[in-house]
Order: structure tokens, then C-alpha cells, then sequence
């Protein structure tokens, strides 16, 4: 059976280890308990949040331990790497809903039947961080942490040319605190992050193995900054981030970012964010290369990752969305389902009446054209559809029964102009 370590490898999923060897002997040894932690600082983790915690996920699928802690202290202190100014700081009863939320789709990604033979835990640092007098940190854990080697830390020397307040600074010892309490408390002897990480995670198990002796026995593991071929960051679509949360990215605009991304990209992200196979990627990367207008790994990128974030009926949901816009069959989708695929698509509203204004008529009055001699040759020229079906009577009534749901009707003009008219009351 294959390592996990040297599956992440395979991946392209490890950035810097702490101990390689060690690493590597521990989790052929036993099963061990591992952690990564996120921040409450928004209500929603995105896609490149997502990438640590595929790794913590495979540690579970190989019958490893895994435990999330949810920043709820740290997370209203601050992480300054990857910034050059300081936070704004949240009020407590913001950061503490976004930590009810991101522990909602914790437990979405790590709690399932597949996975009831592993254990999957979550903590909140504000549990034990909370705990600590000032007199207590300074005497307690701050005698530990030299000056001069926090400056050293890449997470801090680059914030010193804009300065960095001492809430900030004092992050990384925090995250040290946690470290050392999950290997005392909770057995936990790996911490994964990304690669921004590096310096805290090695500060922490400097910390354990100044508290509990040299031979202690804890790891770090960070995975690489994550860049599309073109060298731009991962992780964004027409410069939106794309959101865990469905409210904000709905499953079938999370469906199409991975159904869209380029015959470059996706053998990497096949790697990284399906639990397929060495041997099942290898395939697709070869429907690549031989029917690449297929795309048939997309497809399956999309699939596998669709439904691990939202779950199957979700998965289905988009797939029938999608295959209705491409085929034009429309009316095959419910009300619910026009509301997700039309969401960013043209809208207009229109009045319910009796009249059944004729279709020509109708496209001005709703907006949809700017005059009745261009509606008449959409309309004869075969370019308008109505809910999927093709209409070329320019004095064809439209009514309300026209409308899927009595509320929305669904306007194709040419190939791909698409346009959501919602009924509205006189």
C-alpha cells in the first residue's frame, strides 16, 4: 500500500517538512492525530483555503486522526503573513459567528458514513487561549520566544518595512501555544498549513520541544502556494473569489469554475483536489492529451469536487442545470434550479396581465430589444426561444402559462445570449 507521504508527494502536495524522514516513519508506524487550523475572519473559507484541508482529509481517508482548530482567539488577533498592513479588528460576536459557520463546513468535509471508522474533531483556541492572565503569557510563554529570531520569522520580516503592531507580532506565539497544547492534551503531532505557515509552525514545535525536551516527537508540513499555468492566483473566477458557502457560490457556479478550467491546469488539480487514483488521474491526463475536446477530465474534476464540498443531490442538481442550458431543454428544470443557473444572467421583470401582448411587442417592452423592427427579425430569423423552444411567429402570444412556475421565463437569443424575465403583479 502506498504511503500517504508519498502520495502527497506523487501530488505535488508537499512544500517544506520539518523532519521528512521522521515524518514519514511515524505514519507507517501508527495512527496519529494532526491538525491545521483556520481563522474566523469571514463567515466562509474559498477555494484556496480549501487545499490544506484536502490534505488533512486524505490523513482521514488513510485512517489517520484529524482535528480542525478554529481560530476563535487568534482569529481576533490577526494573522499578519501574506499582508502589509494591519487588520481591522472584528467585535467578538462577529468573529464568533463566523466560527459557528466555518464549523458548520467542517463538518460537512470531514463527517460522513464513508468516514465513520475515523475519528474527526474540531476545537476552538478561545477554549484554553481565553484562560490566560497577561501576567500568565508574559511569565509563562513569553519568556520563551527570542526577539530577534520572531524578526527573523519571513512572516514577520516582511511586514517590518510597514511596520507591525505587537498584536500581530504576538500571533505567531499564540499559534506556538496551540501547538504545544493539542501535543500535550490531544496526542497531536503534525501541523499542516500553507506554505505561509512555515515560520509559525516551526516557532511552535520549537516551543514543544523547549516545554517537553528535545525528543519530542511533532512535525510540520506545508503545501505549496497554489498558481494556475499562466502564473495567476488560484482560486478566482472574473476576479470573484469561489466560496465553500452556497449562499455565496452556488453549486452550480462552484460545478462550472472546475468544469472550466484549461487542459493545463486540470491534471494538477486532479491531483489535488480528488481522491481518484494515481492510476484513474493518469487516465484522464491521457483523455486529455488524445480527446481534449471532450473534457472528459473536467467533467470529472468537477464531479468529484462538487460533490465532496456540497454533497451528491447538489452534484445533481448542477449537472441537470448545466446539461438543460446546453441541450435548451429549460423547461425540464424547476423554478429553484432557473433561480441558480440564471443567477448572474441579464434580468428583467415583466407584468402578469391578460392581454397576451404578441412576442415582437413583448421583447421591446421588457427590454430585451430596442425596437419592434429588430424584435421582427429576431423573431423570424429563428433566433428567439422561449423556455427552450424556438419561436418564429412574431404575433405569438405570451401569457403567464408561458412562465415555469408561473414566474419565470427564460429568453434565447442566438447561440448563448440568454435572459431571465421574471412575472411581476401589475
Amino acid at each position: 500500500m502506498t504511503s500517504i507521504i508519498d502520495d502527497l508527494q506523487w501530488r505535488g502536495a508537499i512544500n517544506q517538512q520539518t523532519d521528512a524522514e521522521g515524518l514519514k516513519k511515524l505514519v507507517e508506524d501508527k495512527a496519529i492525530y494532526l491538525y491545521c487550523g483556520v481563522d474566523p475572519t469571514g463567515d466562509s473559507m474559498h477555494i484556496g483555503h480549501l487545499i490544506p484541508f484536502m490534505i488533512l482529509k486524505r490523513f482521514q481517508l488513510a485512517g489517520h486522526n484529524p482535528v480542525v482548530v478554529i481560530g476563535g482567539a487568534t482569529g481576533s488577533i490577526g494573522d499578519p503573513s501574506g499582508r502589509t498592513s494591519e487588520r481591522t479588528l472584528q467585535t467578538m460576536d462577529v468573529v464568533n459567528e463566523n466560527a459557528r459557520k466555518l464549523t458548520q463546513q467542517m463538518e460537512r468535509l470531514f463527517v460522513n458514513n464513508d468516514d465513520s471508522n475515523n475519528s474527526f474533531t474540531i476545537y476552538n483556541n478561545y477554549d484554553w487561549l481565553s484562560k490566560l492572565s497577561l501576567l500568565d503569557f508574559l511569565r509563562d510563554y513569553g519568556k520563551h520566544f527570542n526577539i530577534n529570531t520572531m524578526l527573523a520569522k519571513d512572516i514577520v520580516s516582511s511586514r517590518l518595512e510597514h511596520g507591525i503592531s505587537f498584536t500581530e507580532f504576538s500571533y505567531q506565539i499564540l499559534q506556538s501555544i496551540d501547538f504545544h497544547y493539542l501535543y500535550k492534551n490531544h496526542q497531536i503531532q503534525l501541523q499542516i498549513g500553507g506554505a505561509d505557515q512555515w515560520g509559525n509552525i516551526t516557532a511552535g514545535l520549537d516551543f514543544i520541544r523547549r516545554m517537553e525536551g528535545p525528543e519530542a516527537e511533532a512535525y510540520g508540513l506545508t503545501i505549496p502556494l497554489m498558481l494556475k499555468s499562466d502564473g495567476t492566483k488560484f482560486g478566482k473566477s472574473a476576479g470573484n473569489a469561489i466560496w465553500l458557502d452556497p449562499e455565496r457560490t452556488t453549486p452550480y457556479e462552484f460545478y462550472q469554475f472546475w468544469l472550466n478550467q484549461t487542459d493545463e491546469d486540470t491534471p494538477k488539480f486532479l491531483k489535488y483536489f480528488t481522491f481518484l487514483s494515481k492510476e484513474e488521474i493518469e487516465a484522464l491526463e491521457e483523455e486529455i492529451k488524445d480527446r481534449p475536446h471532450l473534457r472528459t477530465a473536467q467533467k470529472r474534476l468537477a464531479e468529484e469536487i462538487t460533490e465532496f464540498v456540497h454533497g451528491k443531490e447538489a452534484l445533481e442538481d448542477a449537472q441537470k442545470i448545466t446539461d438543460a442550458l446546453f441541450s435548451g431543454d429549460i423547461r425540464s428544470l424547476t423554478p429553484e434550479q432557473i433561480e441558480t443557473g440564471f443567477k448572474n444572467m441579464p434580468q428583467f421583470e415583466a407584468p402578469v396581465n391578460s392581454e397576451h401582448p404578441e412576442l415582437a411587442i413583448w421583447l421591446v417592452d421588457t427590454g430585451l430589444v430596442d425596437s419592434r423592427r429588430q424584435a421582427r427579425e429576431f423573431v423570424s430569423n429563428g433566433a428567439i426561444s422561449i423556455n427552450g423552444k424556438k419561436i418564429t411567429d412574431v404575433d405569438y402570444p405570451i401569457s403567464k402559462a408561458d412562465a415555469i412556475g408561473d414566474k419565470y421565463i427564460v429568453v434565447r437569443r442566438g447561440r448563448k445570449n440568454y435572459f431571465l424575465i421574471t412575472l411581476v403583479n401589475d
